[in-house]
């Protein structure tokens, strides 16, 4: 099967609703669990009254932290968050008991009667209270290179910004599920929503007390996860393993829609301080930026989501001179985590929108300040000191101006604009250059185990996760190509910790790097076993021997895969391996601000037009232009449909997806009917994708490049756009709020219009 025709193997399943998810699985004798969470903004526990609960009918047991023998923190790098809160009560909904009975219903009703009892002050409520008063979770990250001091005394203008973007629900189809199991030997088994299989095993081992190898954990399918489901479902698991090993039965915990939004964390707001200095000619010559986020109560992956937020402030272009800094602050929100895009949207915002005020101020279209700025041959060299190999961005920019016909798109937005009173139009560029590893070196492992069987078909063990992503199938296709096989011929198993243990989240956009490079590393060793079984029986050289079409061939003859299976398992030979990769040259000295933090790095480009109405606020999108930098794609219809969905969930992180919160830090935007995620009413009829052709990218396997996060980060030529419609009702500098709501786009047309 050619890469051109793979399908998702799972999109049947999808379509009509047969596919099985982790609350599907649950058996029928299971228990149910349910949080109950203490109703104050923050302060000291003093008391749990669990009177009420405990004589509800149907309750079987209340588990509270004095049930844990073991340990009672967890978290992906400080053991900071409790599994029962005992001290501080940090943030509002913080756990305080769990409730188990032979109904949800029964144990939602349980655990509304549990009366927490709280004083004393709580941490601040917001970003920007937390940073004014200098409470933060992390040191700072300053990466500093080249003169900023002689760098501005020379420029022609420097720009003084302040740039906020906002909070963003991940709202999966599927919310958080796990329901565990114990045996009789004592070993639990979970079956979990999760990104993150290893790290849930390891969490539940600690707080059980239990060798790693008692636990394990299998994800068969998720439905959404966009890093929410890589920590923050961490808890899930424990809580049900906990609950089982308790009452000797099944437990499932399940968050419903307004749980899950209401007590797990979101994408990390950002406060940006920008300074910025370009010469005459519209480069950059300097950058300075001190980056805070709101990391929320504990530290989740914040530092981290910092990081590479730090690492793409560069937006792809290249600086010479520049200081970045970045501290997270702590909030009393539920505690902020991964999300698409991992802090890089956040940065590449920042120098986006300095991108084009140096576009108003120099008259110049704003595609052509990007191609002035963006890495090129001999202008390659990153502020973390990672020279940009084959950098790529002038090309997807070139190519989706040429796609998108940018010069008579402009002239028509013009003629519009110029005829149009209340409604106005605008275009806005972007270009993504984003960096493809965990910044962590170790994480970039990845392990897999390939089994043939005697009559042809293969399964395939590997360490990711499918959430829809279309993983399981870039690798089936890898090892069908591998074996000359159908793609039908290749299963690719549920994961499982019992089978590839210690294994690294499916995140960073890696999942098919690390995953499909172990699974083809284990490929490979069966597939030299097999050909020299038929080499042998031919009398050739193995290395002459090729796999296509089903079977195996040489200049002497052909055999069917499975009948030369079938002969290796006569003649003893092994058809099972194990492969493990790790990406090689990944190192980082974050005392010096300096490395290579990345295996290589994505390109892409996007044009957007945008309509305005003056009257309303409403804006609408009435085309998208994308050109994705993929390299050689295993799979077109899926990277098509990733960069597509990547690029809507951006657009709506930006416009219409507003997270809010009352006074005592509860999210009260809990449901669609207050929270709008983008519809397919959103789209515009004119959305064309193109992946750059002839851009193999030869280090990395099957010549792919990843594709899940980078097409998000375009979405900033959204409120690009918008800005250029907005100062389209007059003479004044457009200055756009986030996510840019009716009422935000309507005070900014005001404030332009007033000059």
């Amino acid at each position: 099967m050619s890469r051109t025709e793979t399908a998702h193997l799972s999109a049947a399943l999808h379509a009509t609703g047969e596919a099985l998810y982790a609350d599907d699985c649950v058996p029928p004798d299971a228990l149910h669990a349910t949080l109950a969470i203490a109703q104050s903004a923050g302060g000291r526990l003093l008391a749990v009254d669990l009177r009420a609960a405990a004589v509800t009918d149907g309750v079987v047991a209340i588990l509270t932290a004095a049930d844990l023998k073991a340990r009672r923190t967890i978290g992906p790098i400080r053991h900071d968050e409790p599994v029962f809160t005992d001290a501080e009560v940090a943030t509002w909904g913080a756990p305080v008991a769990l409730v188990v009975a032979t109904t949800r219903e029964a144990a939602m009703q349980a655990a509304s009667q549990v009366v927490a009892t709280v004083e004393g002050s709580p941490l601040p409520p917001d970003l920007a209270s937390a940073d004014d008063a200098g409470i933060y979770l992390t040191d700072p990250h300053v990466i500093t290179w080249g003169d900023v001091a002689a760098a501005e005394a020379s420029a022609a203008i420097v720009f003084e910004s302040e740039v906020e973007t906002p909070a963003q629900d991940h709202f999966p189809l599927e919310t958080h599920a796990s329901w565990a199991s114990v045996s009789a030997d004592g070993s639990v088994h979970v079956v979990a929503s999760t990104q993150h299989p290893t790290e849930m095993a390891r969490e539940i081992a600690a707080v059980l007390g239990l060798p790693e190898a008692l636990v394990r954990v299998e994800v068969p399918r998720m439905g959404g996860g966009f890093g929410g489901k890589e920590s923050q479902s961490t808890p899930m698991g424990v809580w049900a393993a906990l609950a089982a090993r308790h009452t000797g039965r099944p437990v499932v915990v399940r968050f419903d829609r307004r749980q899950h939004m209401g007590w797990t964390g979101k994408r990390h707001p950002f406060r940006a301080r920008s300074r910025a200095a370009f010469d005459a000619t519209a480069r950059l010559v300097s950058h300075t930026v001190d980056l805070v986020s709101d990391g929320g109560a504990s530290l989740d992956l914040s530092g981290p989501v910092m990081d590479r937020a730090l690492f793409h402030l560069d937006a792809g272009c290249f600086t010479p001179n520049g200081r970045f800094t970045g501290r997270v602050a702590r909030t009393s929100r539920p505690s902020n985590t991964a999300f698409r895009g991992f802090g890089a949207p956040q940065g590449l915002a920042v120098t986006a929108t300095v991108l084009q005020r140096a576009a108003r101020h120099f008259g110049l279209p704003l595609e052509e300040v990007w191609r002035r700025n963006v890495y090129t041959e001999g202008r390659d060299v990153a502020p973390y000191g990672q020279v940009i190999e084959d950098p790529r961005g002038a090309a997807v920019l070139a190519r989706v101006c040429s796609q998108s016909d940018i010069e008579e798109l402009r002239r028509e937005v013009d003629r519009f604009n110029a005829s149009s009173v209340y409604v106005k139009r605008g275009v806005g560029v972007a270009v993504a250059t984003f960096g493809i590893s965990f910044t962590n070196a170790m994480l970039n492992q990845a392990g897999a185990v390939v089994n043939v069987y005697t009559d042809g078909s293969v399964r395939v063990h590997h360490g990711g996760t499918e959430m829809g992503q279309g993983l399981h199938t870039k690798v089936a296709t890898l090892i069908a190509a591998r074996f000359g096989l159908p793609i039908g011929r290749v299963i690719v198993a549920d994961t499982d910790t019992g089978i590839v243990p210690n294994t690294s989240a499916t995140a960073a956009s890696s999942g098919t790097d690390l995953n499909g490079a172990a699974a083809m590393h284990a490929a490979d060793a069966i597939a030299e076993r097999l050909a020299t079984v038929a080499a042998t029986s031919w009398g050739v050289d193995p290395s002459t021997v090729r796999f296509e079409d089903g079977s195996l061939h040489s200049a002497v003859g052909s055999r069917s895969f499975a009948d030369v299976a079938q002969a290796a398992w006569v003649q003893r030979v092994p058809l099972s391996a194990a492969g493990t990769y790790a990406t090689p040259g990944i190192q980082y000295d974050r005392v010096a601000g300096r490395g290579t933090p990345f295996a290589y790095h994505t390109f892409g480009a996007a044009v957007v037009e945008v309509e305005v109405h003056g009257l309303t606020g409403e804006h609408r999108m009435r085309r998208i232009d994308i050109v994705q930098d993929c390299g050689r794609s295993i799979a077109p219809l899926i990277d098509r449909g990733q960069i597509e969905g990547a690029f809507i969930q951006g657009a709506g992180w930006l416009t219409t997806e507003e997270v809010r919160y009352d006074g005592l830090g509860r999210v009260t935007t809990l449901g669609p009917s207050t929270y709008k995620i983008p519809s397919a009413g959103d789209v515009p009829a004119h959305f064309q994708v193109t992946l750059l052709p002839n851009a193999d990218a030869p280090r990395v396997v099957g010549h792919s490049k990843a594709v899940g996060e980078p097409p998000l980060n375009l979405a900033v030529a959204v409120p690009a756009a918008l800005r250029e419609a907005i100062g389209a009702f007059g003479p004044g500098e457009p200055i756009l709020g986030l996510p840019a709501s009716p009422e935000r786009i309507l005070a900014a047309i005001d404030a332009v219009r007033r000059g």
